[in-house]
């Protein structure tokens, strides 16, 4: 079961989304600089565990229903399918072993610091739908889920993470569509963490 949201005062959206923005630039790039010798090695690493780049560009549905190309370290064997992994019938036989221990600890996201810093992407928000999941890509539209920038991470995966089905992710991402604010998004933030470090709800 989810848990429920505090319900925290609601900050006026012309100052969280500014307070935001600033803090994405400033988070994002940071990260990135500080972390740019990890995500070299990463990169060596899937390079020599099999064949393929060591990015994967994922076509993605943004804010507004404008589609954008999302990094993300590859974690798959190329001409995977481009699908969620939940639909694929052996997803196991897809992901390399690199691959695998990048999942567990989310590492194969941190190319998205990129998308952050381009304003692509928020670190806290909806996470971003496949062009494919048409069904999803409507249903947030239709409850103007899809105004909100994408993000790294959000509500939804900090209650169920990859065991989340479209219905749960669309009710999740509601709950924070009447509830986001600056405190709610530092929860989210802290708690991804978390689960990061226990490695809770991944499939790999």
């Amino acid at each position: 079961m989810a848990t429920k949201l505090n319900q925290p005062a609601v900050a006026t959206q012309k100052y969280y989304f500014r307070i935001k923005r600033f803090f994405d630039l400033i988070a994002s790039f940071s990260l990135l600089f500080l972390l740019s010798p990890l995500l070299i090695t990463i990169w060596v690493l899937v390079k020599l565990d099999s064949k393929g780049p060591a990015l994967y560009w994922s076509q993605r549905v943004g804010r507004n229903g404008v589609e954008f190309n999302m990094p993300k370290f590859r974690t798959m064997r190329i001409n995977t399918p481009e699908v969620s992994s939940d639909l694929l019938s052996e997803p196991n036989a897809h992901i390399t072993r690199v691959g695998s221990w990048l999942r567990v600890f989310s590492l194969d996201e941190l190319p998205q610091l990129w998308s952050v810093l381009c304003g692509k992407m928020s670190i806290v928000g909806p996470r971003p739908a496949l062009h494919t999941q048409a069904i999803l890509v409507k249903s947030r539209q239709r409850y103007g889920i899809h105004k909100l920038l994408p993000g790294i991470t959000g509500w939804a995966q900090i209650n169920g993470r990859d065991y989340n089905r479209d219905s749960q992710k669309l009710a999740l991402d509601g709950e924070y569509l009447e509830n986001y604010c600056l405190a709610v998004d530092m929860q989210i933030l802290a708690r991804t963490v978390v689960l990061v470090l226990k490695r809770k709800d991944v499939s790999h």
